[in-house]
């Protein structure tokens, strides 16, 4: 019941608290962060952290609507050119490969 008020007062997005021990570099790391983009404090600098590097190690999950805008394009290029084979030749003029 705790989180489900802690939801509804963020908007239905679930925060996860959590209390961390961080060594000497990565407690300067987040300091620079939080510096460099003025943020309130580490926890934001974290989460800035995250955003800017997380992609490297886990992908992030596309939405909804680019998927389907995805599809759309996939869909458009099929009627346009159906499902043809581009040669190696033709791969090497495009790409200006003698």
């Amino acid at each position: 019941m705790h989180s489900r008020c802690i939801s509804d007062a963020h908007g239905g997005n679930f925060m996860t608290l959590a209390r961390l021990k961080l060594n000497t570099y990565t407690n300067k790391v987040l300091n620079v962060v939080k510096a460099k983009f003025d943020l309130k404090d580490k926890s934001a600098a974290l989460n800035r952290f995250v955003d800017e590097y997380g992609q490297e190690v886990v992908e992030k999950e596309a939405n909804d609507a680019y998927i389907k805008k995805i599809l759309e394009v996939e869909e458009k290029h099929i009627q346009k050119y159906g499902k043809r084979k581009m040669s190696l030749k033709e791969l090497d003029e495009l790409c200006g490969v003698d």
